[in-house]
């Protein structure tokens, strides 16, 4: 089986920087703004974009997780999840344009689950999500606001997303490809779940 390199960490970098800026320039600044990740990698890199976010615009932007792990629609088939505990920041959401990011939006599914607990933890004025790689695939009317980079892949084929600070290296891979369809779908992204 087939793995290409199609980010690598300097890429990754600049397409962080990238949504970054339009994060601001779609707020018209950093009022208001709160940046909450999807646990693991989409924690990560929600931490990333709120340092730049701070950084663009000299003022402080709060970055938080939120646990999705209750509001998924697959714990049925896997009961066992490791979770992250949600974290707000001390004003919470209320009236807030929540960022939501994650590291690769593929079925919607994850995405769903986000909003759903979203939605018990407080009323933002706005959700967007941000993600890294949008992979296709779609089983939900879910569309990211902020993409680092659009990759259209096979079912058959599998996205690995790797960050230094979970993985110790930093770089987002392919693998597989023509002749792999026996490769299930609902195992095609970074976490083994739909997304």
């Amino acid at each position: 089986m087939s793995t290409r390199t199609v980010l690598s960490q300097a890429d990754i970098t600049r397409a962080l920087t990238r949504i970054a800026h339009e994060i601001l320039e779609s707020n018209r600044g950093p009022d208001g703004l709160v940046v909450l990740g999807v646990p693991t990698r989409g924690v990560v890199l929600a931490d990333r974009l709120g340092a730049s976010l701070s950084s663009f615009s000299g003022v402080p932007v709060p970055v938080g997780a939120v646990d999705v792990t209750m509001y998924r629609d697959d714990l049925r088939r896997n009961p066992t999840r490791a979770s992250q505990p949600t974290s707000l920041p001390a004003a919470g959401i209320d009236g807030a344009t929540v960022v939501l990011v994650d590291d690769v939006l593929y079925s919607g599914r994850t995405v769903r689950a986000a909003l759903d607990a979203l939605s018990s933890l407080g009323r933002p004025r706005a959700v967007r999500l941000a993600v890294l790689v949008d992979r296709g695939h779609r089983e939900l009317p879910i569309r990211a606001d902020f993409v680092g980079k659009n990759l259209p892949t096979s079912t058959a084929e599998r996205i690995f997303v790797r960050l230094a600070e979970v993985d110790g290296d930093e770089l987002v891979a392919i693998e597989g490809g023509a002749g792999d369809d026996e490769r299930p779908a609902a195992a095609a992204e970074t976490g083994g779940a739909p997304s």
